[in-house]
């Protein structure tokens, strides 16, 4: 176990900064049956975001160990992989993707506390409301938009690391058991296998503004324009090491992208542009408008419909009534209508052919596959 050395407050014996320590811990974690784990990262601080915090907790012992200090975290490999071993995280999408892009670590028999609560019917499935609830425990959200690269590490930081996995094997036990007495557990089970498997994936290469929300509305040109602010704005934000909104808004890009500013003076038209941003960045957002104006009519991107269209009339009322099966089916489970099926899962199913069925996952079709048959024959 780790010593608190003289003077040290008690927090900070958590915190695990040398191998020799998380190596003695990774031993005492392979004998468990269940752990937490949760990442804190520094997305909102930096222009390329890392892991800088992994807390774990097993039954007996919560503990910080520190990406940053020159560990070789990748001895959590065997433990992340061990199908002996329930790894519980909530809403383990972006820690999927994180553990796996810095440190290549895939998790095996994953157990997300965050779907479970959405498949018990939970109105309120965020970390803080449920500990709230089932357990008395406040989070201090200060904290969740802290810059987890600082070093040292404050008190109040790690306490409240601290607390993110020390209730979550007791809330995943309370969960499971409601899922068993529902029938629901495997149907959570298969939901965390999927998001086990997500990965991070690169965006190198490909154009920025048809990743821009909003960009299935624009026209060719505005997207031109919009894909050479983009582009400036990352530069800048590489060059000072800051997430890209930090530099300039979506909102302002937008209208930017839509107004195509030729001058200072239409600059100042634009109320978000203030005369210090102007100042700062006005030449070169000026610069990045003429280039996506200058672009050739027939190299102009063309962004995909937010929605395919509809073959036909018959179609389109196939699809409305899936719509109103849902409604009903979701007021039925007491489950949101996006968990029972999504648009694009009925639009498919909405097709005249019955293999699309297959589309359903295991749970879908013990929960309704037969039902789901009969109203689409």
């Amino acid at each position: 176990m780790l010593k608190q050395t003289e003077g040290q407050h008690p927090t900070a014996a958590h915190l695990v900064t040398d191998q020799h320590t998380l190596n003695l811990l990774v031993e005492r974690l392979a004998t468990e049956s269940v752990l937490a784990f949760d990442l804190e990262a520094d997305s909102l601080h930096h222009y390329t975001e890392k892991v800088c915090l992994i807390q774990v907790s097993s039954p007996s012992e919560t503990r910080l160990i520190d990406p940053l200090a020159s560990l070789d975290v990748r001895v959590l490999a065997p433990i992340f992989a061990n199908p002996e071993i329930k790894k519980v995280f909530h809403g383990a999408d972006y820690d999927m993707r994180s553990l796996y892009r810095d440190f290549g670590i895939e998790v095996v028999n994953l157990f997300d506390t965050m779907i479970a609560s959405q498949f018990l019917g939970e109105s309120e499935f965020g970390l803080a409301a449920l500990l709230k609830k089932r357990f008395g425990v406040e989070l201090d959200k200060r904290y969740q938009k802290a810059d987890w690269s600082k070093r040292p590490l404050s008190t109040e930081m790690m306490e409240y690391a601290m607390k993110d996995t020390s209730l979550l094997i007791d809330l995943y036990r309370q969960l499971e058991a409601e899922l068993v007495a529902k029938g629901r557990l495997s149907w959570v089970e298969e939901e965390s296998e999927l998001v086990a498997k997500v990965r991070y994936a690169s965006r190198e290469g490909e154009l920025m503004c048809l990743r821009f929300k909003g960009a299935n509305k624009m026209k060719p040109r505005e997207l031109a324009v919009l894909e050479e602010l983009l582009r400036f704005r990352d530069e800048k934000a590489k060059s000072a090491d800051v997430p890209p909104f930090r530099i300039l808004s979506n909102d302002l890009l937008r209208e930017l992208a839509e107004k195509q500013p030729r001058s200072n003076f239409e600059l100042v038209g634009i109320h978000t542009m203030s005369s210090k941003l102007i100042e700062r960045l006005g030449r070169g957002i000026l610069q990045a408008v003429a280039s996506g104006l200058a672009l050739p009519s027939d190299k102009l991107p063309q962004a995909q419909p937010g929605r395919r269209p509809m073959l036909d009339r018959s179609l389109e009322d196939r699809v409305k009534k899936l719509k109103v099966w849902r409604e009903g089916k979701a007021a039925q489970l007491g489950l949101g209508v996006g968990l029972v099926a999504n648009n694009a899962l009925l639009e498919a199913l909405a097709e005249p052919d019955s293999a699309q069925l297959a589309l359903l996952k295991r749970w879908q079709r013990e929960a309704f596959g037969d039902e789901l048959a009969g109203l689409l024959a």
